[in-house]
């Protein structure tokens, strides 16, 4: 049995545009909440490959999306660098030992040495593709490579970024030895999740638009091509996202050897296909908090829908959902793409 998620990823005709969410593994769903309380906490969640395979299956069982989304965090991959990550209760990740100089980038683990210690998050995979249906594809992920080295510069999210800007501008080369690190794990890290069993790749550039566009080439995008071609050689039949998140201002600029474009809701949807809609699946983009309401979620799948076609696009949020949406309103969203998106 096909996968109509793999084959929308590649512009194939499929029967209806498949669907699938950011963050659907999570807690807006009370069956994550009671896993993860019996993990104790978010990180030992990431490390315990049965609990995170069960609540990446959860959406798929209970919201009915068309491809499951690894559970995993992004920041596991400077955690197993050596970094010194925890999760602080209402404070989200930090880091205790933020990167400051040449010193602490060489005590950093890198290459495969780095790759090989996540161990859990392969197991979880195998886990998935031992129960996930045929016809449901799994996604694997990563942060690009400047999204990963913010919260490793700043030790913790920011508003700001003023800790890798005032890098950015006064020392690139100290930033560039950072990224050019992490690139070489990453590359390793979804080499072995492909291996592992995964359908599809995502890299998720979620402080994309910190850095000002005549800049964002130079210190993201070009790493996160350079993942895609290091994949894409070696493993040209799995497909490619990339999610820039807050970047309508780089789309004429947007090249690689990837397949899919993810899109997020600042985007017009009309603006991004008449950019990239020649070379990219396109992928999105309802603003998350129309899922509070069944009728502007209706509105906007149907929007989309008229300005897509239902060709060479994959319906998802714009970024992802948020913790007090009602189950009933994510699946109402997943219906509704599957309706107005279905063949007659």
């Amino acid at each position: 049995m096909g996968k109509i998620f793999i084959d929308a990823c590649f512009g194939k005709e499929t029967p209806y545009t498949p669907v699938w969410m950011m963050r659907q593994a999570g807690r807006y769903l009370p069956e994550y909440m009671a896993v993860r309380a019996k993990a104790g906490n978010f990180l030992n969640l990431c490390h315990d490959p049965k609990k995170a395979c069960e609540v990446t299956l959860q959406p798929v069982d209970i919201v009915g999306v068309d491809a499951a989304i690894l559970f995993s965090d992004i920041l596991v991959i400077p955690d197993e660098m050596g970094m010194d990550l925890e999760f602080i209760k209402g404070e989200g990740p930090k880091f205790n030992d933020p990167i400051t100089c040449d010193e602490d980038i060489d005590r950093l683990i890198g290459g495969d040495e780095a790759a090989s210690k996540l161990t859990y998050v392969y197991d979880t995979i195998k886990l998935i593709k031992e129960r996930l249906a045929e016809d449901k594809a799994l996604i694997g992920f990563t942060g690009a490579p400047w999204t990963l080295a913010t919260y490793m510069i700043e030790g913790q999210g920011t508003k700001t970024y003023n800790i890798c800007k005032k890098m950015m501008y006064s020392n690139p080369e100290l930033l560039h030895k950072i990224l050019a690190k992490v690139t070489e794990v990453v590359k390793l890290y979804m080499q072995r999740q492909i291996e592992a069993g995964i359908d599809v790749v995502q890299i998720f550039d979620s402080w994309a638009s910190a850095i000002e566009p005549g800049k964002y080439d130079e210190f993201s995008w070009k790493y996160m091509v350079e993942i895609a071609d290091y994949l894409k050689e070696r493993y040209p039949h799995i497909p490619i996202i990339m999610f820039p998140k807050g970047v309508p201002a780089f789309l004429d600029k947007v090249y690689g050897n990837f397949d899919v474009f993810g899109v997020d809701w600042s985007t017009p949807m009309a603006f991004a296909k008449e950019r990239l809609g020649d070379r990219y699946v396109l992928q999105g983009n309802m603003e998350p908090c129309r899922l509070y309401s069944k009728e502007a979620t209706t509105h906007c799948v149907e929007v989309i829908q008229e300005t897509m076609q239902g060709k060479r696009h994959i319906f998802n949020l714009g970024h992802g959902i948020l913790p007090d949406v009602p189950v009933e309103n994510a699946k109402h969203f997943v219906n509704e793409c599957h309706r107005v998106s279905r063949k007659k």
